[in-house]
This record gives structure tokens, sequence and C-alpha cells, in this order.
């Protein structure tokens, strides 16, 4: 009786799945490596850093908005102006993110290895409306965010 309550205790510990700390994500160095990547890039939004942004952003960063109309699309050469127009006008940023789901194409870190980052986002920031009073909106959205692994580290294709 003991030996099966035994071999039944380290069933369990074996089948237990570990998660990056603070997320239902799946632990592996290389989820682990995105998520503090993703962590980064919260935190300069939060300082409103656009250097730091452009140095996580890839030289093929590309954004479609996702809009039908190609009009609001833009790459990197377009991002520091998106970046510049809405840090000139918020103030105060709170910018929460949730980590739902982490997809990787290679289970080893690689040069063009890529990681979708699936997130819920909770933000809030303070504006000033047409009659000068500060308003402070909150957000939320679901997002991903679209990372490749350049040998060095992570930069994001998308979903800045």
């Amino acid at each position: 009786m003991k030996r099966l309550v035994v071999l039944l205790l380290m069933c369990a510990c074996a089948a237990q799945v570990h998660y990056v700390p603070g997320t239902r994500v799946p632990f592996s160095a290389s989820n682990k490596s995105v998520l503090d990547a993703c962590e980064e890039y919260r935190l300069a939004v939060e300082r409103g850093d656009i250097d730091a942004l452009m140095l996580m952003a890839h030289k093929q960063y590309w954004e479609d908005s996702g809009t039908p109309s190609g009009s609001d699309d833009y790459g990197y050469d377009g991002l520091r102006n998106v970046l510049n127009s809405r840090f000139q006008k918020a103030s105060e940023i709170r910018y929460s993110i949730r980590y739902v789901a982490v997809n990787q194409a290679c289970t080893d870190l690689k040069v063009g290895c890529r990681a979708q980052v699936d997130v819920l986002i909770d933000a809030s920031f303070t504006l000033t409306n047409a009659l000068g009073k500060p308003i402070r909106p909150d957000k939320r959205d679901q997002n991903q965010l679209v990372w490749e692994w350049d040998g060095h580290r992570w930069l994001m294709l998308s979903g800045m």
C-alpha cells in the first residue's frame, strides 16, 4: 500500500506543469526569455521611452493596424512618428499586460526564431480634452506581440 501511495505521488509530481512566474505560460527557457522582452517593452511604454521602444523594434517591423484599409499601415520608419504622436498626448501611463499564450516555431533560441505572444492589455493614461481638462480613459484590449530572435535579443516585428 505504501508503495502505491509513493508511486502515485511520484507520478503527480512528474506530471506537474511549471509556469513562467506570474503567468499560466508553460515554463521553458525560450518562453521565459520572450516574456522578459515583453516586460521590457511594457516598462518602456509606461515610461513613454520612444528610444527604448525603437531599439526593441525589428528593422522589418510592420503594423497593419487591424483594418482592411492600407492607409493606416506603417513600417519601422513610420513607427517613431506614431510613438511620438501617442506619447505627446499621454502622461501618467499605466500599462498592464497579462500573458495568455506563447507560440514559438523553435524550441531552442536560434537566429530567425519567431514567437507570438498573446496578451490582454489593461491601460490607463491622462489626456487633455478639447476643453483643456484632464481625462483618464481606461483601455482594455487583446493583442499579439510578434518577436524574432536575432541571435542576441528579441526584436518586435509587430504589435506595439
